[in-house]
């Protein structure tokens, strides 16, 4: 009898979630233009609470509870409605994820990996129209111009950039560029850039990327080293007396142990670099505790969504796919970074970094003043992107942290990412 009464529970859970999948199908199908729900007076707080309530009820596998509040939400929710709508949708999924076993046909339906080339055209169109990730690169890359500058007349105008996650290589073109302001035909600047990226496919892609851009500039010297992440770490060679940078660029996030990331900060240090710079998401969310990352999580991909607003407009077909394509795995990943195969990154505080680089031997630099008004001259370029005259916390900000080591963009009153720059102790 106790059988008979597993197996119709079982069964219970089956139909309860396919009626789920069922309601979110219709929500994937339907425009908020078809829906015509009136605009809520509490906000979005309503959805808040009901993520809440359904987050809670799949952390203590309450089935009953969690697919009623999530019917709820893909009865009212649409990733073409408000940003607060299209959030909870996407964490909705993510939460619908947690409900299904691996072998279920539904679990790889929902957390489905888009293309390579899905990801490529997401990730372009978000730096295309975010100081997100242009914030990220362009301060750290005037922090590694000035390390440079400041030993023009010892290292034989060769710079060494080891880049600990180098993607789609976006951020290089723009110092290239800068190099090649300050040097001369006669003397000639020299870049190399050893890369480690996720595939030996996509470093083909982006070395190709670079070269090419490279070839637009005859005073630069410009050789691409590429290494897949977990290739062993062998110290790259040195050209005489050349500047070293190491650039960790949403890498340390990425490393899913603590011991990971002081192996990578110790093998950093060993390198002794000229500088370091250390760019990261803003945030702290527990890789032990369900809950608590996962409101952390929501409040912070909110604020992403929420600004997107003021880049894009509502029907734009840019924004959809960012959203899906981009954003909508990192929070599949987020939500779900404690599932079998499943390893999401780690979000810390500014401080929480800062106190890791000190202890591998690290000494913070001031950002220079030319960093900051770089900073906020982005801002004022991408007007769109910058709620002028809506008051202090309106729009993209940019603040001055920890006496001047660290710069931070937000949006309202939210920190998103954080750049710091680091030199060894030794120096």
């Amino acid at each position: 009898m106790g059988t008979s009464e597993e197996s119709e529970s079982e069964s219970s859970r089956e139909g309860k979630i396919f009626d789920l999948l069922q309601m979110r199908e219709q929500m994937l199908k339907m425009d908020h233009k078809e829906k015509n729900i009136p605009d809520r007076a509490d906000g979005g707080l309503h959805f808040i609470h009901l993520l809440l309530l359904s987050a809670t009820s799949v952390n203590e596998n309450n089935i009953s509870a969690a697919v009623e509040s999530l019917c709820e939400l893909y009865q009212n929710v649409y990733l073409t409605g408000d940003s607060v709508q299209r959030v909870a949708a996407y964490f909705a999924d993510g939460l619908v994820a947690r409900l299904l076993t691996q072998k279920s046909p539904f679990y790889d339906m929902i957390m489905k990996t888009p293309t390579p080339d899905e990801q490529f055209l997401a990730f372009t169109q978000l730096y295309k129209v975010s100081p997100l990730y242009q914030f990220a690169h362009f301060t750290a890359n005037q922090a590694i111009l000035e390390a440079f500058q400041k030993e023009e007349n010892t290292n034989n105008s060769a710079l060494h950039v080891i880049d600990f996650n180098i993607s789609y290589g976006f951020q290089w073109p723009s110092l290239m560029q800068s190099l090649s302001e300050n040097a001369t035909a006669t003397n000639r600047t020299w870049l190399k850039i050893t890369g480690f990226g996720r595939s030996s496919e996509e470093l083909k892609e982006t070395e190709s990327r670079l070269v090419s851009f490279a070839k637009g500039f005859r005073n630069l010297v410009f050789e691409f080293q590429g290494l897949v992440m977990g290739s062993e770490l062998v110290i790259p060679k040195k050209k005489k007396n050349e500047t070293i940078a190491v650039n960790l660029v949403f890498h340390l996030n990425s490393l899913h142990t603590l011991s990971n990331i002081s192996d990578t900060l110790k093998f950093v240090y060993s390198l002794s670099p000229a500088i370091v710079v250390l760019v990261e998401q803003e945030g702290s969310r527990s890789a032990h505790k369900f809950l608590p990352r996962f409101m952390e999580s929501l409040h912070y991909f909110a604020a992403i969504f929420d600004s997107l607003d003021d880049c894009l407009p509502l029907d734009s077909t840019e924004r959809l796919c960012i959203e899906k394509n981009h954003l909508g795995k990192e929070i599949n990943s987020v939500v779900n970074y404690d599932t079998d195969n499943n390893k999401s990154l780690r979000f810390e505080k500014m401080e929480t970094w800062k106190e890791k680089m000190e202890n591998h031997g690290f000494l913070g630099l001031r950002q220079s003043s030319k960093s900051i008004m770089q900073a906020k001259l982005l801002l004022k370029i991408r007007s769109h992107c910058s709620a002028v005259g809506l008051g202090e916390n309106s729009g993209f900000q940019i603040s001055e942290r920890d006496d001047g080591k660290a710069i931070s963009l937000g949006w309202q009153e939210r920190l998103l990412v954080t750049a710091s720059s680091w030199c060894s102790n030794l120096l």
